[in-house]
């Protein structure tokens, strides 16, 4: 399969190989549909470095069964009575994203959304957005994902909940219209364990879709972002907070400011840390060698014409004489003139092996 290495935004970004990790500030409904809290956020997403902020939309009514609307819902993390109304709560307003993506957009940032259903695509479609996200849960809904690839924009789709199978028939989709999707290897428990991230996953996906391929995390701290970001994913997205108390199921398995900021600082560490391919002794890696390496010293004075046993040699530093890796040549020279007591060993104090010596008249 030809591989895709980059897709490019409208506003000039380019997400894939080559080019620095996008990160996103999952927003999601953190918000708690509060519009000014939303708006804080992208403050907060901004200052921590990170190049996306994501929103979701729903339309209730296309969203769920009345009887799934009407469902009581009156646990902790309530916003509502039923169900609807809890999701209702938690809705911006369409214009209210206009303002936000307008705000986004004048600090840099690429805004896009994830929708639920027809109605709130094509309310995001009327934004003029540069990039979608079709979410994990509604990756098997053919007719929505047939919708958001005849949009022609580029995709990113997160694959947590889905075998290969389910990635397969979503991507054939896509590809019916267009090539422009990045894939994310996602496991969509909240909080997600460890041990059930399975971050080699990512490989499995770029070799079998050749699209370039990024990671959706859930785990309540920042190692396997940072991993997925070492191991070459093009995008980190992570949901985001301004406080893990807040009510609501996503916040114990979001990033506050202080940990996203951190993350953006260690995958750009990260990414500088991995562009040399090759070993290579720098410059100061030589200082350094030259300070505290050693080399071949006497171990005491010695006359000239001495054949050099390991007893007449030790090492110290610093490095002023021959590499204690010549050291089994420097054994069984002759000495050409005395030397002293942890005199540095110089190629031209040694004269000839003691094979060669063995049938010449020495003075």
């Amino acid at each position: 399969m030809q591989q895709l290495q980059s897709v490019t935004l409208r506003s000039g970004v380019t997400i894939g190989a080559g080019h620095p990790c996008f990160v996103v500030a999952e927003i999601g409904n953190n918000h708690q549909g509060e519009f000014d809290i939303a708006r804080r956020m992208i403050d907060a997403a901004a200052a921590a470095g990170v190049q996306g902020v994501k929103f979701q939309k729903r339309d209730s009514e296309a969203l769920l069964t009345r009887q799934g609307r009407a469902a009581p819902y009156t646990g902790p993390n309530s916003f509502g009575p039923t169900y609807g109304e809890h999701r209702a709560a938690l809705e911006l307003s369409i214009d209210q994203m206009a303002l936000l993506k307008a705000y986004a957009e004048s600090l840099g940032l690429i805004f896009f959304a994830s929708a639920w259903d027809e109605p709130s695509l094509d309310q995001i479609l009327g934004l003029d957005v540069e990039l979608l996200k079709i979410s994990s849960a509604e990756l098997v809904n053919v007719p929505l994902v047939r919708k958001y690839a005849q949009a022609g924009i580029p995709i990113i789709l997160s694959t947590g909940m889905s075998g290969l199978d389910d990635i397969d028939a979503a991507m054939a989709e896509i590809h019916a219209c267009h090539d422009d999707v990045i894939l994310l290897h996602c496991n969509s428990t909240y909080p997600c364990p460890e041990e059930h991230i399975g971050l080699p996953v990512m490989d499995v996906l770029r070799e079998r879709y050749g699209v370039p391929v990024g990671y959706s995390g859930h785990e309540r701290g920042v190692g396997p972002s940072v991993a997925a970001a070492a191991l070459g994913a093009c995008v980190v997205e992570r949901h985001f907070t301004l406080d893990k108390t807040l009510k609501g199921t996503d916040h114990q398995a979001s990033l506050e400011p202080a940990q996203l900021a951190a993350l953006v600082t260690m995958i750009r560490e990260v990414e500088k840390a991995v562009q040399v391919k090759g070993k290579v002794v720098f410059p100061d890696e030589q200082a350094a060698a030259d300070k505290l390496r050693k080399c071949i010293v006497f171990s005491r004075d010695l006359p000239a014409w001495h054949v050099l046993t390991e007893a007449d040699l030790t090492t110290r530093c610093p490095r002023v004489g021959i590499s204690p890796i010549h050291w089994d040549e420097v054994l069984g020279a002759v000495l050409n003139r005395p030397v002293k007591l942890e005199e540095p060993v110089q190629w031209d104090a040694l004269g000839l092996s003691q094979a060669v010596c063995a049938g010449a008249v020495l003075p």
